[in-house]
């Protein structure tokens, strides 16, 4: 199973289930256009998307909020990238960026018990997120599951 996440070569030959290869583009894309979000956003997406109650919040307060909001975009952006480059030209690695978008919604979900927001309604991010995570999931099944894998020596 290890070598299927880390295989001896991250050449473009994909092993696994051609519909993990497919499945990987719109989550590529979701991750893109959610992490401009973030960054073009005059609020970040903190009270737009996740009810975060900016305007009762000290002008300074406020403004760092929309601030780590826009580097935390910044950080999704480049995984973003990195996830575009594994899909044209490193596919033998999809299994192993599946893992990590899996792995990152459970760790996500970790921090947000230990540290909960206090948010004026429900957010507008928790959808798209658990979409991403289930065909994360089913991706990272499938990119593991492919006729192509072969024992190493």
């Amino acid at each position: 199973m290890l070598y299927r996440l880390f295989p001896a070569r991250a050449d473009n030959g994909f092993r696994g289930h051609v519909l993990a290869l497919w499945l990987f583009v719109p989550i590529v894309l979701m991750k893109l256009a959610i992490s401009l979000l973030h960054i073009l956003s005059a609020d970040g997406g903190a009270q737009s998307i996740s009810t975060m109650p900016l305007d009762t919040y000290p002008p300074g307060a406020a403004q760092n909020i929309v601030g780590l909001m826009a580097r935390m975009g910044l950080e999704q952006w480049l995984l973003a990238l990195v996830s575009l480059v594994v899909l044209l030209r490193y596919r033998a690695l999809l299994p192993l960026m599946y893992l990590l978008l899996v792995l990152h919604y459970a760790a996500h979900h970790v921090i947000a018990a230990m540290k909960p927001l206090a948010l004026a309604g429900t957010s507008g991010a928790g959808t798209p997120a658990l979409v991403i995570a289930a065909a994360g999931f089913a991706g990272l099944v499938l990119s593991l599951t492919g006729k192509g894998y072969r024992r190493p020596g």
